[in-house]
């Protein structure tokens, strides 16, 4: 059984939910799912380690649930350790198009989850963050905005600014124990799409500088801020990773490793992938 806080009202697009439901259930959507009753999510998370993963952009409810329960299967933490899949609106009935809207929906929900974690996660041993794709901009926004400091923030192919860091959520970083980050330059999604939509996102809202590379394709600037190794390499076998190759997905043999990344992330261990 995989816990999700469910920030959606609708299963594909929707606004974000202002009163998140915590749900224990199978990755197979909410058919059998059990309800957490409000009066017992402060009893839930009092004492755990939580680490919070958040998914994508283009991620609707049913394929973020699927993915969450195998990530949850697959890391298979230990108490007090607990992991909790966060569903949010971050696609559209008329996907791909509505990417430079998706920002300020991040934003939103990020800010959501800060109030969240602030107060039903107040007597948690530790809060922790792992994100893919635009999912960083969400969690680096619920860093910025927690009343204490995140344990471990580790972002996968980081759809944001890669000088976020040291600019617009310099805080966040500020506020973070330790922020380990994986990038690959094989990255087309974020070679191109991000190069494309993240300067009209910007046209929407003025919170970051335009026409800069992606922080899951080159990686921060100030390398120093960010646990290594974090560069996957461009060639051999534990190279090519693609946008879909971080979370399950259809690439079987590439996931698992991100996956043991985040596990070892988390648990604070040294990394044995990717090279240094």
């Amino acid at each position: 059984m995989t816990l999700f806080l469910n920030f959606r009202t609708r299963s594909v697009g929707g606004a974000v939910n202002t009163n998140p439901q915590l749900y224990d259930g199978l990755g197979n959507g909410p058919p059998g799912w059990s309800l957490i009753p409000p009066a017992q999510l402060r009893s839930t998370f009092a004492g755990k380690s939580i680490l919070f993963a958040v998914h994508g952009f283009n991620v609707d409810q049913s394929h973020g649930v699927v993915s969450f329960g195998l990530l949850d299967k697959y890391l298979a933490l230990a108490a007090p350790a607990l992991f909790v899949g966060v569903l949010w609106p971050g696609d559209s009935v008329i996907p791909i198009v509505d990417y430079p809207f998706e920002s300020s929906v991040a934003i939103d929900c990020g800010t959501r989850l800060a109030d969240f974690c602030n107060d039903v996660c107040s007597s948690a041993q530790s809060i922790s963050f792992v994100s893919h794709s635009l999912g960083a901009r969400l969690v680096l926004e619920t860093v910025s905005q927690l009343r204490r400091k995140a344990r471990v923030v580790c972002l996968t192919a980081a759809a944001i600014n890669r000088d976020c860091l040291t600019a617009e959520y310099a805080i966040a970083a500020r506020n973070s124990e330790q922020i380990s980050l994986l990038a690959s330059r094989e990255d087309l999604v974020l070679k191109v799409a991000f190069s494309v939509g993240d300067p009209l996102s910007e046209l929407l809202h003025d919170d970051h500088t335009p026409f800069q590379i992606a922080l899951g394709s080159e990686g921060p600037p100030t390398p120093t801020q960010v646990r290594a190794p974090w560069q996957i390499s461009d060639t051999g076998d534990a190279g090519d990773y693609g946008h879909s190759d971080y979370m399950p997905s259809s690439s079987p043999d590439k996931w698992p490793r991100v996956a043991e990344f985040m596990k070892r992330a988390f648990l604070d261990q040294p990394q044995v992938w990717p090279s240094a």
